[in-house]
């Protein structure tokens, strides 16, 4: 049986805009950016998000052939949402968007990724999901989203990534809101600081991080950028070491974290709901091992254009 990997959330057009370089578009949206990150580090991906039948929308399509990521939703008549990312002198991205965020019914997008588990006469087991993004927070996909979510927790591990977008949703007591329901269902969660510094403007970074650890997650990370990560488990809160690397832009790494924390877990047995026990109790040099992994992936990613992650072979 070949385990899949799931990812729902937003499919997007990145337009770069810098003051030393010509604009340039790529794909990008951060659910879709793990879907192919993990793709490239070997795993079985399908990508459940929504994007158009004009020009961006075939570049969204033919990106997600080319890595090998199934999509479960076919190409609507709605034009393909787009992101402009201006990089400010030291390669930070600063996004606007004009995007749509709409789904199918939950019960289509269930028949939906039962036909692409049974596809060609085989039953593949879903064994994770993730989300996060304007995904759960946007409507009206979003409450679909969290309908899925709760339906499929008891039988996968979760893992989300706020990414919060001020400019799609300003209003900081509902993104708080909906950030805590995800974090009830989830098993992994990665933010970054400027998401949590956002959510919670008034609260220490590893207040929140510990407090939402304990709602439900078996670890909670939080990126800073060069700076050192910061991990929740049940064993307590952690420090952990990144190696600086000059960087190009920050397009991607983020997401780029993600995926690979997500297949060094894996690679652990330490996904799949029949592992939540396993996960929770994730020993100290675990914990250092797999963030270790993730943010190598994440600085291979700023040391280059755009939302390029690594493959496997890469991370070594």
């Amino acid at each position: 049986m070949t385990d899949f990997v799931g990812v729902i959330g937003e499919a997007l057009v990145d337009v770069v805009l810098s003051d030393t370089a010509t604009p340039r578009a790529h794909v990008g949206g951060s659910p879709l950016n793990v879907a192919v990150g993990l793709a490239r580090l070997g795993e079985n991906v399908f990508f459940t998000g929504r994007y158009g039948c004009d020009e961006y929308g075939t570049m969204v399509r033919e990106h997600l052939q080319r890595n090998g990521v199934v999509s479960v939703l076919a190409p609507d008549e709605l034009p393909t949402s787009v992101a402009t990312a201006r990089l400010d002198p030291t390669g930070v991205a600063h996004y606007d968007f004009d995007l749509d965020w709409s789904l199918p019914e939950t019960s289509e997008i269930a028949r939906l990724v039962r036909g692409v588990l049974e596809q060609g006469g085989q039953r593949r087991a879903l064994r994770h999901l993730h989300t996060g993004s304007i995904a759960t927070m946007l409507e009206p996909g979003a409450s679909t989203v969290m309908e899925l979510l709760a339906t499929l927790e008891p039988d996968v591990t979760l893992s989300y990534d706020p990414n919060c977008r001020p400019s799609i949703v300003p209003d900081r007591a509902t993104a708080r809101r909906r950030a805590e329901e995800s974090v009830a269902l989830a098993d992994i969660v990665h933010a970054s600081d400027e998401d949590l510094a956002w959510l919670y403007p008034e609260r220490s970074l590893e207040d929140v991080i510990v407090e939402w650890q304990r709602i439900e997650p078996a670890m909670v990370v939080v990126t800073r950028g060069e700076a050192s990560l910061l991990c929740a488990t049940a064993a307590g809160l952690s420090e952990h070491p990144v190696t600086p690397v000059e960087v190009a832009d920050t397009v991607g790494a983020g997401d780029s974290f993600t995926a690979a924390l997500l297949v060094a877990l894996k690679d652990r047995g330490l996904l799949g709901a029949e592992n939540r026990e396993r996960l929770r109790g994730i020993s100290a040099e675990d914990t250092t091992s797999v963030l270790a992994y993730a943010a190598r992936a994440a600085g291979i990613t700023s040391s280059r254009l755009g939302a390029d992650p690594p493959t496997r072979d890469e991370l070594g």
